[in-house]
């Protein structure tokens, strides 16, 4: 019996069930890439530091001169101290929007055709035409709207305001004339979501096809259709990736220059009829004004730069919080 009690086995110790903690070593080349990574972010967040510092340093003449009016003028007049952005930045955000309205639903219809419905021997070619569409020059596509787009996008925007000039952005108040319609907000906003367009499609392509590929086949399991497998597994996936996507459209928008520049006609007062000639955008203006403008006025455009920066980053910033808070964007947090 003494023999049988000594052989029973022992009851392991308390230190025996804490979880080991284990540790890696980390060699030299982890090391450096981990310092790489890290300088590259931080250089990033000084660069855009150092951007806004100086917008916010060469606009200090023209808040001198006018103070907060800056943002409530709608005149650009330097000599008498009667200039502000009212009117120039909505103006361009008007510009952005349509091109938004064109280029998001575009782009993600192709880019969901592309991942879910083209033959594999297609796909490859759609996706190196559309890398091919993101990479052409803004004057490229500024010559091929003016000499080309312009004239017989007349005719459409004819039809719209009058059919559909009881929604007023569409009403016509102007004679209606050719004339009249040219160089309007309508043909800017049409000839930049050429540009969003390829940025839409890229990024909504790829996130559409990391959708998991369990819930899919789970969604053909339960005797779901295509479409249906898409409504319900591929979109809410790629929910953030569309947010993500429309984002950097829109920023690609906002900061268009030579488009802009070709196309529309120079007001300083804000029009939400979009079909009429004239319109304006801080990019435009302080392209066809930077030469020949004074210390005041070049303050008064770096005052401009500035309010479309900040804009931008706010709405980054309010992007990349919808993004973390979708499923996709978790997703790609934790991995």
């Amino acid at each position: 019996m003494a023999v049988a009690d000594s052989a029973a086995p022992r009851p392991a110790s308390a230190d025996g069930d804490r979880p080991r903690h284990i540790v890696t070593r980390v060699s030299p080349a982890d090391r450096v890439f981990r310092g790489i990574l890290r300088g590259a972010g931080l250089a990033v967040l000084v660069i855009t530091a150092s951007i806004l510092a100086f917008l916010v340093l060469r606009s200090v003449t023209a808040f001198r001169a006018v103070g907060l009016g800056f943002f409530t003028t709608s005149s650009w007049f330097i000599s008498t101290n009667q200039f502000g952005i009212a009117s120039i930045l909505p103006l361009g955000i008007l510009i952005a929007i349509i091109a938004l309205l064109i280029a998001v639903p575009v782009g993600i219809a192709t880019g969901l055709f592309i991942s879910e419905y083209a033959p594999p021997g297609l796909r490859r070619p759609l996706i190196a035409m559309i890398d091919l569409m993101a990479s052409v020059p803004s004057i490229i596509v500024a010559l091929f709207g003016f000499f080309y787009v312009m004239p017989r996008i007349l005719g459409l925007e004819g039809w719209l305001a009058h059919h559909l000039g009881f929604f007023p952005p569409l009403a016509f108040t102007l004679e209606n004339s050719a004339g009249n319609y040219a160089t309007s907000t309508f043909i800017a906003g049409v000839l930049v979501s050429l540009l969003a367009i390829p940025i839409v499609t890229s990024l909504s392509r790829q996130v559409f096809s990391q959708a998991p590929q369990g819930e899919r086949e789970a969604a053909y399991a339960l005797g779901s259709t295509r479409w249906g497998m898409i409504r319900t597994v591929v979109l809410p996936y790629g929910r953030a990736g569309v947010i993500g996507a429309s984002m950097l459209a829109l920023g690609r928008a906002l900061g268009e220059t030579i488009v802009v520049s070709f196309i529309i006609t120079q007001v300083f007062h804000f029009n939400f009829h979009v079909l009429e000639t004239g319109g304006n955008s801080v990019t435009a203006m302080i392209a066809n004004r930077i030469l020949e403008a004074g210390p005041t006025e070049i303050s008064a455009l770096m005052a401009a730069g500035m309010a479309l920066f900040v804009l931008t980053i706010g709405v980054n910033t309010i992007a990349a919080v919808i993004i973390n808070r979708s499923r996709s964007g978790a997703t790609a947090s934790a991995d």
